[in-house]
């Protein structure tokens, strides 16, 4: 009996180690067929440069999704589709006017400041009153309706930079770009300037959606480059009565329809077991989109390029999403776990790419404890690669809906040092995206989807 169980231990050891032997294999070719014939380069050249920004319910938002469709098509997938989604189609207009009015310092200063999505615009008449810097919220409450009525609110608390995690910093910071024209508004406030949500000091100011409350006045609201945001804070520590001046010409127009778009292969063995790996096709209009999400949509096809280059027949379906209307409603993603109600869909695993095209670090999931034990228990697999951050915790805002169907969701994670320089900017164009990094991200996030569809979850 003792030679017997030392026998099957060995066995399993044995096939163990066969098996850490063929991935490791699969993943160098992996990498290969990304490094040396990626195409995930070229494509996002094509949409950046032939396509452009790509806001939703704009004509190149519906340029990028015939583009992507045909894109798909031709790498030869299974099955490409389209599933129509009713977007929100926010415009900014032409003008935008940023100008600290009487400094007894500086006199009349032009800024740097965007319009926030979803906002509404000031006209021609621009907004003009006393402006009162705040931090958060609470200081807000503080202050009270007496002393705001009338007035501009400057919420000017900066990311947090002692933070590694740029991410956390951002979502620290975050809820005064979201909320903070409502919560404004409730006091009487006429307008808001809010601090563009970066790492980095510069002129570059940074635009991002807000949300306005039911039942609460609707008041433009503004972002100021970090670089206005620092003068102005320094103009008013001596000057209580500053005046500021800002004028935009956006406006909400009735919703329209466009489309998610989706690509896949059908599993083999298991072809209703759906592992789906997305980024958001659409961006701000300012500048080409290329880290957000340009790069995420890219990396996504190309991970199931690389599979039929490969000859890799997968177990289960594996699917490419370009989700629609993630920067300013989520239509997409919403319709999108929808849809997988409707259809009684079995997703055992969703990846989004939504963090810029830079050097891979590692990934996250959220699901169950097990679920988790599985996607760490591959870190070693990637070592060699240089990508060491597996963790507890992680997905995306376009697959977030699918969490309550317990569908374990995965964010890919890139380096993240410098993605807040160029988040929701003008200068977020594809000059700015390294190939290799970009190629790199491309097969880390195969090579999951590889061992996912080999193992599960």
């Amino acid at each position: 009996m003792k030679h017997l169980l030392t026998l099957l231990l060995t066995l399993v050891v044995i096939s163990s180690s066969a098996q850490n032997s063929k991935d490791k294999v699969q993943i160098r070719k992996i990498f290969d067929e990304a490094l040396e014939r990626g195409d995930s380069y070229e494509m996002l050249r094509y949409l950046t440069k032939n396509i452009g920004g790509r806001l939703s319910g704009s004509p190149q938002a519906a340029a990028a999704v015939e583009w992507s469709r045909q894109q798909m098509m031709t790498y030869g997938f299974d099955t490409v589709y389209l599933q129509p989604v009713m977007v929100p189609h926010w415009v900014r207009g032409k003008k935008e006017i940023g100008r600290i009015v009487n400094s007894k310092k500086l006199g009349a200063v032009n800024v740097n400041v965007v319009a926030l999505g979803n906002s509404v615009g000031s006209g021609p008449a621009g907004v003009l009153g006393n402006i009162i810097e705040v931090q958060d919220f609470q200081e807000l409450a503080k202050l009270g309706k007496a002393k705001i009525q009338g007035k501009i609110i400057f919420f000017n608390r900066p990311m947090d930079p002692k933070l590694m995690d740029t991410f956390a910093a951002y979502s620290g910071a975050s809820n005064q770009r979201g909320s903070g024209p409502s919560e404004a508004a409730k006091y009487g406030a006429i307008g808001v300037v809010v601090r563009s949500l970066s790492s980095f000091t510069d002129d570059v100011p940074h635009t991002g959606g807000t949300r306005y409350g039911l039942n609460i006045p609707k008041i433009p609201a503004v972002a100021i480059s970090t670089e206005g945001a620092d003068l102005l804070s320094s103009l008013l520590k001596d000057d209580a009565d500053l005046r500021f001046y800002f004028e935009t010409h956006c406006e909400m127009l009735p919703d329209v329809l466009s489309y998610n778009v989706v690509g896949e292969i059908k599993g083999s063995e298991f072809p209703d077991e759906i592992i789906a790996v997305g980024g958001h096709l659409d961006s701000w209009d300012l500048s080409e989109g290329a880290h957000d999400d340009g790069a995420g949509c890219v990396q996504s096809i190309e991970v199931l390029r690389i599979m039929k280059a490969m000859d890799y027949q997968p177990k289960r379906t594996i699917r490419a999403v370009m989700f629609m209307n993630e920067e300013n409603g989520l239509m997409g993603g919403r319709k999108y776990a929808e849809l997988a109600v409707e259809n009684n869909e079995n997703h055992i695993a969703a990846m989004e790419s939504d963090r810029g095209g830079f050097l891979p670090v590692g990934f996250g999931i959220s699901g169950t404890t097990t679920q988790q034990d599985k996607l760490l228990s591959w870190k070693p697999l990637f070592e060699p690669y240089n990508i060491y951050q597996f963790k507890r915790g992680g997905g995306g805002a376009d697959i977030s809906p699918l969490r309550t169907q317990d569908v374990p969701t995965i964010g890919y994670l890139p380096d993240s040092q410098r993605y807040f320089k160029y988040h929701h900017t003008g200068i977020d164009n594809f000059e700015v995206v390294n190939q290799r990094e970009l190629e790199l991200g491309a097969a880390a996030m195969a090579s999951v989807i590889y061992l996912i569809d080999q193992y599960g979850l």
